[in-house]
């Protein structure tokens, strides 16, 4: 794969921001657009042309790079640049769990987002489907074009620590330690069965011409996943309101309105692709070498702590795990600064212990 034809790189202080500030290290940034020359061949079957990568680094820049992965809905915005917020802003950045002042972070925009990088378009059936390892692929691909022969890790939650599962089966030598956050090497049954209900909603209501109420009812249904059932019941055990005429529940008005805005800002198109590519996720662990730090929450719905035990039971290289409690479930990735903090550091040589090691 020859990854440099075109690119728009954009260094430059913090957009918006103070002469101070921008002239601090933690708010440095670089971005840029990177177009591959060569079709990008896909782990399942095809290629893709034309390919379009969007990344941005932020950090001081001599520090060591680390790549920040999330779920399907996260992009290359990871930390705070100027007064645009980081999908990872409460645990990423200036003195955050990963420090900006100490690493680089490198973000990607996904294949087969609705961000800049190469996705479906409106209305598009035939884009192709996506794997955990083409996303791998495409960060290698910016590795290559920034001259980073090696980071110093991968921090990678729930979809993003499926990428970082397949980049390490595949380029061991380009990674020195992995952090993958409720994400395992295969996708249990039962997450896959929510996931199929949420795409079947989504796919019906495109033939309805009504994708964006699909893709609100589809997310909705999601976020019952996402949270532990004792969250719920804390915010959301009051009595229902008559609403137009019938009974809302709390958690219903909740539901819905986190479905109304995220069907705002992405394309039903998008979210089938890199739903299914959950779904269709799946690494060898025992051909992973690379040195890797395994989180799991208890409470976690989607990637159990079954899940997490026996991908690190099958791991091929030194691997812990950590076993975390969290009101949070499966979005405590988001949430869990402390105890990420301790773990992040442990695993980039910073600290010599963290919590709930197994």
């Amino acid at each position: 794969m020859n990854p440099a034809s075109q690119i728009s790189d954009q260094p430059g202080p913090c957009p918006g921001g103070s002469a101070a500030a921008c002239a601090n290290a933690a708010s440095q940034y670089q971005e840029g657009s990177l177009v591959l020359a060569s079709p990008l061949s896909l782990h399942h079957g095809g290629e893709l042309s034309s390919v379009r990568i969007a990344w941005r680094m932020t950090g001081p820049a001599d520090a060591p790079v680390v790549a920040a992965l999330g779920g399907i809905s996260a992009g290359r915005s990871v930390t705070d640049v100027g007064a645009q917020p980081g999908w990872w802003r409460d645990i990423i950045g200036a003195g955050g769990a990963l420090d900006t002042r100490q690493y680089r972070v490198l973000g990607l925009d996904f294949l087969g987002g609705s961000a800049d990088s190469t996705g479906p378009l409106a209305g598009q059936q035939d884009f192709p489907a996506i794997a955990s390892q083409d996303q791998a692929a495409a960060l290698c691909a910016v590795l290559d074009h920034l001259g980073i022969e090696q980071l110093a890790g991968i921090i990678g939650a729930s979809y993003g620590g499926m990428v970082a599962l397949a980049f390490a089966q595949r380029w061991p030598q380009r990674v020195a330690h992995i952090v993958v956050i409720s994400a395992a090497h295969r996708s249990n049954a039962l997450a896959t069965g929510w996931r199929s209900v949420q795409r079947a909603t989504v796919r019906f209501a495109l033939t309805q011409g009504a994708g964006a109420e699909g893709l609100r009812l589809a997310r909705a249904l999601a976020m019952t996943t996402y949270r532990s059932a004792d969250e719920f019941a804390q915010r959301f055990g009051g009595r229902p309101q008559r609403v137009e005429g019938r009974f809302q529940f709390p958690i219903e008005s909740y539901l819905l309105a986190r479905g109304d805005a995220y069907a705002g800002q992405y394309l039903p198109e998008s979210f089938l692709c890199l739903s299914e590519s959950i779904d269709l996720h799946e690494v060898q662990p025992e051909e992973i070498t690379v040195p890797a730090s395994l989180v799991a929450v208890v409470e976690d719905q989607l990637v159990t702590l079954a899940d997490m035990r026996q991908l690190k039971h099958s791991y091929g290289g030194p691997a812990r795990l950590f076993e975390l409690s969290s009101l949070y479930g499966h979005d405590a990735f988001l949430k869990e600064a402390q105890a990420l903090g301790a773990i992040f550091q442990q695993a980039l040589g910073r600290a010599p212990h963290a919590i709930g090691e197994n």
